[in-house]
C-alpha cells in the first residue's frame, strides 16, 4: 500500500528507548492560552496571594509524560512563590489516595491531580472539601464527586478526530479508495480521556467500517463508540498492547493478508504495536501499516523518523503547565479562574468548568519545525 506521508531515515537505533516511552469534546470556546509567560504571570499573582503549599498528584514516574508535567509543573509554581509537594503512585490508586490525604494533612491550598482512576476520590476529595482546598483536575476528569472545582485539558475529542481525519487522508477513504485491513485499539478503560479520543476517532472511521473500506479481520471493531472499553488496553501499557498485535497478528493475518492502518490512540500504544509488527517481520517503507499515536514521546518520534510511525498528536504539556500554573495563582488570590467550557465537561455529579488547549499533529516531515525549534527537542534527542 502506498504511504502518503514522507518517511526520513536516521540511524538511531530506537530500541533502548522503548521501556522509557511515555503513557500516554467539542463546544465553542476562547483562544486557549498561549505556551510562554506563565511563571512570570503567576509569580506577581502569587506574591498578592501569599503563596502557600500545592500538592501535585501524578499517576506514575514510569511514562515519559507524566515527568515532563511534573516537573514543569513545580519549576513554574516554586519561581511563582509556592511550595509544592510533587508525588507520583505507581499506578496505585491506593497509593494516590495516601498521597493526597497527606497533603491535605501538610496544609495544601491547591491540589493539581492526574488522577488513576478518574472515580475513585471522592472520599478523599471530601476530605479536601472539608478544608476548603480547591481541585483541579489535570488532563483527566475526576468523575462522580462533586468535590472537582476546575479541570485543564486538551481538547480530547480533536485528539481522535486528528487521529481520524489522518488515517482518512492517508489512505483516500473520501476518494473511494479500498478496502484496507484495519485494526482498532483504544486507551485505558479506567481513563477518562479514552473515551474521547475513542469517540473523535471513531465518528470518523465508522462509516467507513460499516461499508467496507475499513476491514478488520480480527472482528474488533466495537459496534458502537461506547463499546469502546472492549478494546481497551488497561493501564495503556506498551507491552500489553504488544501482546495484542501479536495475537491479532498470529490468528487473522498470513501470507498474503496484511494489516494495513492501526489506529493507536497514544504513543505507548504505539510503540508496542510497532514492536509486534517487526516482530512479524513487517519492514519500515511501502509495507509498513498508516500507524497513529499521541504524546511526541521521543522514542516515537524516532519511530516516525525511521518509517514506523505515521503521525503523532502533540500536546505541548509546557502549555498545560503554564495554564495549571495561572489557575492556581488565580484561586489563591481570589480572582475569577481562566475556563473556556463549562458546558462538555459532566462527571456523573456536575460540569466541570474546563480550560481547553489544543492539539497539533506532527509528522515526519514538520518533526524539525514542530518539536526541534519549538525547544521541545534538541536536534541532537532526535539525530537531526
Amino acid at each position: 500500500m502506498s504511504q502518503t506521508w514522507k518517511k526520513v531515515a536516521v540511524a538511531i537505533a530506537t530500541a533502548g528507548l522503548f521501556a522509557t516511552s511515555l503513557a500516554a469534546c467539542s463546544s465553542e470556546r476562547e483562544t486557549p492560552p498561549a505556551a510562554t509567560g506563565g511563571a512570570t504571570d503567576a509569580a506577581t499573582d502569587a506574591a498578592n496571594g501569599g503563596g502557600g503549599l500545592i500538592g501535585i498528584a501524578m499517576p506514575t514516574k514510569a511514562l515519559e509524560r507524566w515527568n515532563r508535567d511534573g516537573s514543569h509543573l513545580v519549576e513554574l509554581l516554586e519561581a511563582a512563590g509556592f511550595e509544592t509537594s510533587l508525588q507520583y503512585a505507581d499506578n496505585k490508586t491506593d497509593q494516590q489516595i495516601s498521597q493526597i490525604e497527606n497533603m491535605i494533612n501538610d496544609g495544601a491550598k491547591v491540589l493539581v491531580i492526574a488522577s488513576i482512576d478518574g472515580t475513585t476520590l471522592g472520599p478523599v476529595l471530601e476530605q479536601a472539601a472539608a478544608k476548603d482546598v480547591k481541585v483541579i483536575a489535570y488532563d483527566r476528569l475526576i468523575n462522580e464527586t462533586p468535590n472537582v472545582d476546575y479541570y485543564a485539558t486538551f481538547d480530547n475529542y480533536k485528539v481522535g478526530q486528528l487521529q481520524g481525519q489522518f488515517i482518512e487522508d492517508a489512505l483516500g477513504l473520501k476518494d473511494g479508495k479500498g478496502p484496507f485491513n484495519f485494526e482498532p485499539f483504544a486507551g485505558s478503560p479506567d481513563d477518562n480521556n479514552a473515551k474521547f479520543y475513542f469517540q473523535g476517532a471513531w465518528d470518523i472511521l465508522k462509516q467507513y467500517v460499516d461499508s467496507g473500506k475499513l476491514v478488520v479481520p480480527s472482528g474488533k471493531a466495537p459496534a458502537t463508540d461506547d463499546a469502546w472499553k472492549n478494546i481497551g488496553i488497561l493501564g495503556w501499557g506498551s507491552d500489553d498492547a504488544q501482546s495484542e498485535m501479536e495475537n491479532r497478528l498470529n490468528s487473522f493475518y498470513g501470507g498474503d493478508t496484511k494489516v494495513e492502518v492501526v489506529l493507536s490512540p497514544n504513543d505507548s500504544l504505539a510503540l508496542g504495536i510497532a514492536q509486534a509488527l517487526t516482530g512479524a517481520g513487517y519492514k519500515a517503507g511501502e509495507g509498513w501499516p498508516v500507524l497513529t499515536g499521541q504524546d511526541a514521546d521521543q522514542a516515537n518520534v524516532l519511530n516516525m523518523l525511521a518509517g514506523k510511525q505515521s503521525m503523532t498528536v502533540w500536546k505541548d504539556t509546557r502549555a498545560l503547565g503554564d495554564a495549571v500554573a495561572k489557575m492556581v495563582e488565580e484561586i489563591t488570590s481570589g480572582k475569577e479562574v481562566t475556563t473556556n467550557d463549562n458546558e462538555t465537561y459532566n462527571n456523573n455529579v456536575k460540569v466541570v468548568p474546563t480550560l481547553l488547549l489544543d492539539p497539533l499533529v506532527v509528522t515526519p516531515d514538520t518533526v524539525e519545525k514542530d518539536l526541534v525549534d519549538s525547544g521541545f527537542y534538541k536536534a541532537s534527542d532526535l539525530g537531526l
